[in-house]
C-alpha cells in the first residue's frame, strides 16, 4: 500500500467514548471518504480500495468499528444502536479536524450510513453505498420479519435471542466465516427458498441454514487467498460475535431513533452485485432510490459479483466506485 497509519482514535465521550483501530492513508488537506464495512467483515475488507483511492487523490479512513477487531466492544446491547456507530464515524473527521467527508458503507456499513446521513447531513459531503439500498422501514424490522417469517427460521430474527448465535459462531471461528463467506459469494448464489419450505426457528442454528446450496464448498473462494482469510479468522478470534451481533439487536432501537428523519439530502449513489442475495431478487428496492432519495445520482451494477462485492471484483468495483464518487462530487 501507500504509506499509511494504522492508529487508535477516541470517540465522542457524548456516548461513552470507545477506542477505535483505524487505517489512515493518504496526503492530510485531500477529500475525505470513510469506508464503513459490514457483518462480518473488517476494514480488511476494504484492502483493495485504499491505494486506487489514495492515487485518486483522496485522503482515506478505514475503521474497524465497534465490536470489531480489536477496537473496543462494549458488553452491552444499546451501545451499538445506530446513533452511537454514526458518532464513531462522526469522531474520524474530528480527529483529523476535517468539516465533511464522502462515506461508502458496505452491507451494515451501509446501513449506518443511511442513517448517519441523516443524523448529520451537515457532515456527509456525499454517499456512495454498496449492496444494501436505502430501504425505509414500514414498521417495527421484527414485527415485520415475524410476519413474514413466522415460526420459520430467518437469521435476523435468530441473532435477536440472547447468546445462542455468538455461541455457535463462536465455537469454531474459520468454521464460522468460512459458512458464511461461501454462502454470500457470487458463485453459488441462488435463489432464496420459499419460506414454507425454511426449517423451524426454533432448535435451528445460522451454519444450520447459511451456505451454498447442497453444501458449503472445500477450501476458499478464488477471490480469497488463505492468507486474509486468515486475518479475518484471528479479527473474530479476538472480538468474538456479541459485539458484531448486537448491531441486529438494535433494528428495533435504531427504527424508532430514524423513523420521523427525513432521507438523506446529499448527492447519493449506489453500486450492487448482480449476484448479491441482498439485492439479485429484489431489485426493485435499488430502482426505488429513484424517488425516494432527493438527489440520486444513480447505481452500477457489477456482473458476476455476490454479496462481499469489493472483495469479489475489485478490479471492476474499483473503477464503479471511482465513478460514482465522480457523480457524487460533480
Amino acid at each position: 500500500m501507500h504509506g499509511h497509519t494504522v492508529r487508535r482514535v477516541r470517540t465522542s465521550d457524548e456516548f461513552g467514548g470507545i477506542d477505535l483501530d483505524v487505517i489512515d492513508a493518504g496526503t492530510p488537506g485531500n477529500p475525505v471518504i470513510v469506508l464503513a464495512h459490514g457483518w462480518p467483515e473488517s476494514s480488511h475488507s476494504w484492502r483493495h480500495q485504499i491505494d486506487p483511492l489514495v492515487a485518486a487523490g483522496y485522503r482515506v479512513l478505514v475503521p474497524d468499528q465497534r465490536g470489531y477487531g480489536r477496537s473496543s466492544a462494549p458488553k452491552n446491547v444499546d451501545a451499538y444502536r445506530s446513533d452511537r456507530l454514526s458518532a464513531d464515524l462522526i469522531a474520524l473527521l474530528d480527529d483529523i479536524e476535517t468539516d465533511t467527508a464522502t462515506f461508502v458503507g458496505h452491507d451494515w456499513g451501509a446501513l449506518v450510513v443511511w442513517d448517519l446521513a441523516r443524523f448529520h447531513p451537515d457532515r456527509v459531503a456525499g454517499v456512495v453505498n454498496v449492496s444494501v439500498p436505502y430501504t425505509p422501514w414500514p414498521i417495527q424490522p421484527t414485527e415485520l420479519f415475524n410476519a413474514t417469517y413466522g415460526d420459520r427460521f430467518f437469521y435476523m430474527l435468530y441473532f435477536q435471542l440472547p447468546e445462542l448465535a455468538e455461541n455457535e459462531l463462536e465455537t469454531d471461528v474459520s468454521r464460522s466465516l468460512r459458512t458464511v463467506i461461501w454462502g454470500g459469494s457470487g458463485e453459488t448464489a441462488a435463489p432464496p427458498p420459499p419460506t414454507g419450505e425454511l426449517p423451524p426457528l426454533a432448535g435451528t442454528g445460522l451454519l444450520d441454514t447459511w451456505g451454498a446450496p447442497g453444501g458449503v464448498p472445500d477450501g476458499l473462494p478464488e477471490w480469497l487467498p488463505a492468507a486474509d482469510f486468515d486475518r479475518f479468522v484471528e479479527q473474530f478470534t479476538a472480538s468474538g460475535f456479541f459485539g458484531p451481533i448486537s448491531w441486529y439487536r438494535n433494528l428495533d432501537a435504531d427504527w424508532e431513533l430514524t423513523k420521523g428523519l427525513a432521507a438523506p439530502p446529499m448527492p447519493v449513489a449506489f453500486i450492487g452485485g448482480d449476484k448479491d442475495m441482498v439485492i439479485a431478487y429484489r431489485m426493485e428496492y435499488v430502482e426505488s432510490m429513484t424517488t425516494s432519495l432527493p438527489d440520486y445520482r444513480g447505481h452500477l451494477l457489477i456482473p458476476d459479483a455476490g454479496h462481499w462485492t469489493q472483495q469479489e471484483k475489485p478490479a471492476e468495483f474499483n473503477a464503479a466506485l471511482l465513478r460514482q464518487l465522480a457523480a457524487v462530487t460533480d
